[in-house]
């Protein structure tokens, strides 16, 4: 592999030759000039691809890079011009200054070898941060969620955004808004969480963060994509369209209406049909419903799927065809359905190139907001415009991403464990103790990239467990043993573990994940478990260490939730976190010795049968235990938006400011929370309704709106939430959305499994059709005293 990278400079841009890059005309009229001018080849070529770094020989970091060769180099991929560059910098180790030049010298070599001059969009992957050699890792998206905090979400955003923006990449891939279904998933990590309100608070936080700093935000995967038979990755997907309409879709619709700019398909397939290729996805919901005018970008190699995967297209030429008039803009990370193959098909009237220039409009459209087709634009980098150091692992980065690790950390049961003692004799036994890619999520360099390569390190500076709390609780006589490892079934280590638990006052034991990709991790992309049980022989280690009858405080880092409720009666105290980043070392050890109050909640149950139950929080009437019926109790051990303090919290006396409102009207609920501990705190204070009677099964309950209150101990407030009545909408019997009247039930209290703060409202009118949602939020306001 080998970029050209031409002797001559650029040359200037000439007004009247040019005039697509006047900066005084308006969008409409500089696409269309452009757009007139561009052959067959050159407009398809803008909805293409080329990935420069793949090695594929190397790590499978996306599915396919082993099975696809590359298409060629630069001076062939991209001699018609280029929509965009994929992965830049998320595919190789190299110093951020480095792959800048890279991709300076590649924007080059694009517009000198193009008839018209037009850069490429560059694009990289950023779920945990910039997916970058030495780039800051953040928490995972679930452990973001578990923050119940959407404005720092929002500022975890903009640094990632802004990350982006000075290395001169232009969109993100991320955030993934799927609404987890089925635990065993291994992309549950990427996630926010089980329920679509939560999933749509984070993820629009995320993109208003990443997008207000220049970088267009990628949605996905439109759509169905975590409800994937028996949670396995690229399962074909079994869902009615109500299940997909009430509960997977909303965050998308929320999305596209708070504007995002791309959305990414799903690769799993629904009722028969391939995302990739459905125009009711891709055209009729997404753009004619929904009215999205962003691009839709394909998930790697989904065109190639369409023949070889789903056996929907003989070839692939059809393929690009098929996909082009379902409503795909770009095809990534290469050109394979799109490219040669396409300019194939509408040559031998496969498509129409009217086809081709509706998705082209909108990728040049894309590119002059972004300024890429000014006629000053600098395909430097700005980090390389600055001239001085480029460092994607800032001080202030990596003091954000401490400060979501330690919101997002669960104190599930405290009977004594917690905070640790300050001297004494304590074991550190377990896998995630000291290791500290345990914290790292599948999307995470070292995890995505790196997993061969030990030599090159972390890339960046991070703690294990064990050497935090060694660092934090100085006069503790500490032992570590690991026990056992993550996944292979090695059971030499247990005996020395429970020697050093009998020998200690105290244990912390220290289990979960590693997560990894296609099988090398027990989580992340490809990596799906067969049940809920902890990888490995890790439920051994910990049935060990609880039968020496000393205290155990159970630490619990995985990209899932695993069925360890039965160890909640005989441990000291439980801990859940969701595979914390590189600051997660510092932030756990501070949460355990009690420098810092636990203040995350789980944005999924935590089961307690291993096998047969992997099933969420939002269910209607029959997901509910039926002794009667069925010998297995779904029943949690901890229930969705569970989570202690080291303080304790009262919420009572909710209220509602009216008895009855019309079915397109609006209601406030005021709820009061108090600190009644000893220490300063915060609780999250959740508002759930139940439609008790409706023409469709509804869910047992539902999450309405929550917010984190931070509160002094004796300190009171109330909290007052703004509801329109869209939000109690759902798809009736006809297959329409609707707000129907009737009595709604309203709770509110510290999870969805302690509501103790009751109210009702009636809706009035007749039976209220919708087309589409207006309002999504519940505005909240916090009075204190």
């Amino acid at each position: 592999m080998t970029t050209t990278i031409p002797d001559h400079e650029h040359p200037p841009h000439n007004g009247d030759d040019r005039p697509w890059t006047d900066p005084a005309r308006s969008t409409a009229e500089r696409v269309e000039l452009l757009l007139g001018r561009l052959t067959l080849e050159e407009k398809v070529a803008q909805l293409s691809s080329a990935w420069e770094d793949v090695e594929p020989a190397g790590p499978e970091v996306a599915p396919g890079t082993s099975l696809f060769d590359r298409p060629g180099d630069l001076e062939e991929t991209a001699r018609h011009g280029l929509g965009q560059l994929t992965r830049p910098y998320g595919t190789v180790p190299r110093p951020a200054i480095e792959h800048a030049r890279h991709l300076a010298a590649r924007q080059r070599q694009i517009v000198e070898q193009s008839r018209l001059g037009i850069p490429a969009m560059a694009h990289d992957e950023c779920l945990t941060g910039v997916t970058a050699y030495g780039a800051t890792i953040y928490p995972t998206s679930l452990a973001m969620a578990a923050t119940f905090d959407p404005e720092l979400i929002r500022r975890v955003g903009a640094a990632i955004g802004a990350d982006l923006a000075e290395a001169g990449v232009h969109q993100g891939l991320a955030p993934v808004i799927d609404v987890i279904r089925d635990y065993r998933w291994g992309r549950c990590e990427e996630t926010y969480g089980e329920d679509p309100h939560l999933v749509g608070e984070m993820g629009e936080a995320y993109v208003r963060g990443l997008q207000g700093a220049g970088v267009y935000a990628t949605v996905k995967h439109f759509a169905g994509y975590s409800a994937s038979m028996g949670g396995r990755n690229h399962a074909p997907v079994g869902i009615g369209r109500r299940e997909l309409a009430d509960v997977i879709l909303p965050p998308f619709e929320r999305l596209v209406a708070a504007g995002v700019e791309s959305v990414m398909n799903s690769y799993a397939e629904i009722d028969g049909e391939a995302p990739a290729a459905s125009r009711w996805l891709l055209t009729t919901l997404l753009r004619d419903e929904w009215a999205f005018e962003g691009t839709v970008v394909s998930d790697y190699w989904s065109l190639p799927f369409l023949v070889d995967a789903h056996r929907v297209c003989a070839d692939l030429p059809a393929a690009g065809a098929l996909a082009l008039h379902a409503g795909m803009d770009v095809e990534l990370p290469d050109q394979r359905g799109f490219g040669p193959a396409l300019v194939k098909a509408v040559r031998h009237g496969g498509t129409d190139e009217a086809d081709v220039d509706v998705a082209v409009r909108r990728v040049l459209r894309q590119k002059i907001t972004l300024g890429l087709l000014d006629a000053d634009w600098d395909p430097q980098p700005p980090a390389l415009r600055a001239g001085g150091p480029f460092d994607l692992d800032k001080p202030a980065n990596r003091e954000l991403a401490r400060t979501v690790a330690r919101s997002s950390a669960v104190l599930l049961s405290n009977e004594g464990g917690l905070p640790l003692p300050s001297a004494g004799r304590i074991a550190l036994i377990g896998p995630c103790a000291d290791d500290v890619r345990t914290m790292f999520g599948c999307y995470s360099f070292p995890n995505h990239v790196l997993s061969d390569r030990d030599d090159l390190g972390d890339g960046v500076e991070a703690v294990s467990l064990r050497q935090a709390l060694a660092a934090g609780l100085p006069a503790v006589d500490w032992t570590y043993v690991q026990g056992c490892p993550v996944r292979e079934a090695d059971r030499d280590g247990i005996p020395a573990a429970v020697e050093a638990a009998e020998r200690a006052d105290l244990t912390v034991l220290a289990v979960g994940d590693k997560a990894g990709m296609f099988g090398i991790g027990t989580s992340g992309e490809g990596c799906d478990a067969e049940d809920l049980r902890l990888p490995g022989v890790q439920e051994e280690l910990v049935d060990a260490v609880i039968a020496t009858g000393r205290p155990v405080v159970l630490v619990v880092n995985s990209g899932r939730p695993y069925a360890i409720g039965r160890f909640a009666p005989v441990t000291a105290a439980m801990v859940q976190v969701f595979l914390p980043g590189q600051e997660g070392g510092h932030a756990v050890a501070e949460l355990l010795s009690g420098t810092v109050d636990f203040s995350g909640r789980l944005p999924v149950q935590i089961p307690n049968s291993p096998a047969g139950q992997p099933y969420t929080y939002l269910h209607p009437p029959l997901g509910d235990r039926q002794s009667w019926l069925s010998n297995l109790d779904p029943t949690p051990a901890f229930p969705f938006g569970h989570g202690l303090s080291y303080t304790t919290f009262a919420i009572d006396e909710l209220a509602v400011d009216r008895a009855q409102v019309p079915v397109d009207g609006r209601f406030t609920v005021a709820v009061r929370v108090r600190n009644t501990g000893a220490l300063p705190g915060s609780e999250t204070v959740q508002l759930y309704f139940t439609d008790p009677v409706a023409q469709v099964t509804r869910p047992v309950r539902a999450l309405l709106a929550f917010a984190k209150v931070p509160l002094e101990p004796g300190e009171a407030a109330t909290v007052r939430f703004d509801v329109h009545t869209d939000r109690l909408a759902f798809t009736g019997l006809d297959g329409h959305r609707i707000v129907e009247p009737g009595e709604i039930l309203l709770s509110a209290g510290s999870s969805s499994g302690r509501t103790p703060a009751e109210g009702v409202v009636r809706l009035v009118g007749e039976v209220r059709a919708l087309t589409r949602i207006g309002r999504y939020g519940v505005p909240v306001v916090v009075d204190r005293g």
